[in-house]
């Protein structure tokens, strides 16, 4: 290889190491994004917060309430 030829050994100590290695820190914070959270869900849709209904739906599960306890609560939030 005569002067300025240089080899791919050199580009890399030129610079051009710092696109892979943006683009890995791009691909894992993605990834974090997607699944780093607790099961996959898109970043844009934030946390759910439980409905009134679903923790009426609950308490009635676990036995907290009774049938018509649940049914009466149900028609006041359907309403």
């Amino acid at each position: 290889m005569g002067p300025g030829h240089y080899g791919w050994g050199d580009m890399w100590w030129g610079g051009m190491w710092i696109f892979p290695l943006i683009m890995l820190t791009i691909m894992l914070i993605v990834v974090y994004l997607m699944f780093g959270r607790g099961g996959w869900r898109p970043p844009w849709h934030g946390d759910r917060s439980e409905t009134a209904l679903d923790i009426l739906k609950k308490r009635y599960a676990a036995g907290e309430i009774s049938k018509d306890e649940f049914e009466q609560v149900k028609k006041d939030l359907v309403s």
